[in-house]
């Protein structure tokens, strides 16, 4: 996992390890179920495992031990269980690039040599560590790193003869995401994108899976606020009632909160959260999204809503929720459920971007799709694919910060 001494990747692996243990059951996770559970070429949960890299340094034992003190998500006879497990799993250095000041700061300044790096030394390095790791097992690339600024948009409109060309002329408008996208691909590993960051969805990335014949999927993890959006905004299309003004805002207190208290990054999450409306209305209300960074709040986040809508003669009518989850809980059933899946797709011999995964994406690649009933009605026709095979195995890797 790219990003592995993160919120969301500890958890993941806690949570794992604690189910393979009989510690903990798995909640939120789809895969344990029909018709996903006995999908040919499903990786057995008990059969998983976990590395990754970061920029910040320690291990994935110590930032799981570390999150018992602030979230207080797993009991500490939980965590005494797994320990010994997470203490095995290998942690490399990440890429530190064009990341922004907030990211930046993670690092500390054991992370300043990493600025010196060029893209093509970034790539052989985290190729090498992808390589060590996996030993020969199938492996997973999953981002979840802190979020990167918005991509520099001609990168968008590169071959991907001319992104390998930018590469070696070490571009600095190459971000890290998608050298890590690059060296995943270039070994035959799966990729998935559970942030906002650019990662492969370049069309040079995905071309190159194309032409490898190798799937991925992204972008930015659909856990909370925005979960009940394409939920309950197509209801409103359902009951011809129209929505005259939407306003979000989000208060959160964990690194992802402290990364996106700084603009640049937060641009990245609120283009990815403020797409979805109009995609699944038809048209784009007037209104606004907010993220605020709120320290008290640790892992924790809150999003409130207010929605005016017009109905009948024209009255105007108005609906608030308000959100209360935590991000990691969240977030963690997703990443195990996209590992295994993806890994579906690669067993069936599909490439490129999996669009029926979109269900699990704020800004899902290979469709625009965004009404969260008819993504998983893509999902189970997906899941329905009559392909035979045999199960398979899945060692769940990455690369960041």
């Amino acid at each position: 996992m790219i990003g592995a001494r993160g919120t969301i990747a500890t958890a993941t692996a806690v949570g794992t390890v604690a189910a393979q243990k009989e510690l903990l059951p798995l909640e939120g996770v789809i895969t344990t179920r029909p018709p996903f559970d006995t999908l040919p070429g499903l990786p057995p949960v008990e059969e998983i495992a976990f590395g990754g890299c970061d920029i910040r340094a320690g291990t994935v034992a110590e930032a799981a031990a570390d999150s018992a003190s602030t979230r207080a998500v797993f009991a500490p006879s939980v965590l005494e269980g797994v320990l010994p497990v997470l203490r095995q799993a290998p942690l490399t250095v990440g890429i530190l690039r064009r990341a922004g000041a907030a990211v930046e700061a993670l690092g500390g300044a054991e992370s300043l040599e990493l600025f010196q790096e060029s893209a093509r030394d970034a790539i052989a390095r985290v190729t090498a560590d992808l390589e060590r790791f996996a030993d020969g097992e199938q492996t997973v690339v999953v981002n979840v790193a802190s979020t990167e600024p918005l991509c520099d948009p001609s990168l968008f409109e590169w071959s991907l003869a001319r992104f390998e060309r930018g590469i070696e002329e070490d571009d600095p408008r190459i971000p890290a995401s998608t050298l890590y996208a690059y060296a995943a691909l270039s070994l035959g590993m799966p990729y998935v994108n559970f942030t906002p960051s650019t990662g492969a969805s370049l069309p040079a990335l995905v071309e190159m899976a194309q032409t490898r014949g190798l799937p991925v999927a992204g972008r930015d993890g659909k856990t909370g606020e925005t979960l009940v959006k394409t939920t309950l905004a197509p209801m409103f299309a359902i009951r011809g009632l129209k929505v005259e003004g939407w306003y979000g805002t989000n208060i959160l207190g964990n690194t992802d909160g402290q990364v996106l208290s700084y603009a640049e990054n937060a641009a990245s999450k609120v283009a990815s959260k403020q797409g979805v409306l109009e995609r699944c209305l038809g048209y784009s209300p007037a209104g606004d999204v907010r993220i605020d960074y709120f320290p008290p709040l640790a892992d924790h986040k809150v999003a409130w809503d207010f929605i005016q809508f017009r109905g009948w003669g024209g009255h105007r009518m108005r609906m608030q929720f308000t959100w209360e989850g935590t991000d990691a809980v969240l977030a963690a059933p997703l990443v195990l459920d996209l590992a295994r899946l993806i890994t579906v797709a690669k067993h069936r011999g599909e490439a490129g971007q999996i669009a029926a995964l979109a269900a699990f994406f704020k800004t899902p690649e290979g469709t625009e799709e965004m009404n969260l009933h008819r993504q998983y009605d893509a999902l189970l026709e997906w899941a329905a694919k009559d392909t035979g095979g045999r199960r398979g195995t899945l060692r769940a890797a990455g690369g960041g910060s």
